[in-house]
C-alpha cells in the first residue's frame, strides 16, 4: 500500500511539473529575470546619468540626516561612525529609479503590440443582426419568446 501512495504521489508530481501552465510560469519567470536586467540597465547606465546632467550632477545617494545631529560629508563617512541615519536620497533615488523603470516598460509594452500586431489585419466587427419585433404591436421582443411582453400576443413560431 506504502509502494502505491508514493508511486502516485511521484507520479502526481510529476504530471504537475509538466502540467503546461507550470513550464509556462518557469520560462516567464527566467525571461522577467532577464527582462529586468536590461531595464534595470536601461534606467541605472543611461536614464540616470541624462538625469544627473540635468540636476547639475546631484548626488541622490548622498543626501541623509545624521541623526546624531552631527555634520558628515558623506553617507559612508556617517555609517562608518556608527551614527543612525534616514537616508531619504536613496529613498528619492528609488522613486525616480520607479517611474523610469514604469516608463520604459510602458514604451516597450507597446512597442511589442505595435509589432505583433503588424501585418495583421483588423477584425471587422459582426454586422448587428436586426432585432426580432412583434408583428402586432411591433416592440422588440426577445428571439425565443412565445408571448409579446408589451401587447402579450402569442407569436407564431420563429423559423
Amino acid at each position: 500500500m506504502a509502494d502505491q501512495e508514493k508511486k502516485s504521489v511521484a507520479q502526481e508530481l510529476k504530471e504537475f511539473i509538466f502540467r503546461g501552465n507550470v513550464m509556462d510560469m518557469a520560462v516567464g519567470v527566467v525571461i522577467g529575470a532577464a527582462f529586468s536586467a536590461i531595464i534595470n540597465s536601461l534606467v541605472g547606465d543611461i536614464f540616470m546619468p541624462l538625469l544627473s546632467l540635468l540636476t547639475g550632477k546631484m548626488d541622490f545617494a548622498n543626501m541623509f540626516v545624521a541623526m546624531d545631529g552631527g555634520e558628515y560629508a558623506t553617507l559612508a563617512q556617517a555609517q562608518e561612525a556608527g551614527v543612525a541615519t534616514i537616508n531619504y536620497g536613496q529613498f528619492i533615488t528609488q522613486i525616480i529609479n520607479f517611474l523610469l523603470i514604469a516608463i520604459c516598460i510602458f514604451f516597450f509594452i507597446k512597442f511589442v503590440n505595435r509589432l505583433m500586431s503588424m501585418g495583421k489585419k483588423p477584425e471587422e466587427p459582426e454586422p448587428e443582426k436586426e432585432p426580432r419585433l412583434c408583428p402586432f404591436c411591433k416592440q422588440e421582443i426577445a428571439d425565443d419568446a412565445t408571448r409579446c411582453p408589451h401587447c402579450t400576443s402569442e407569436l407564431p413560431a420563429v423559423e
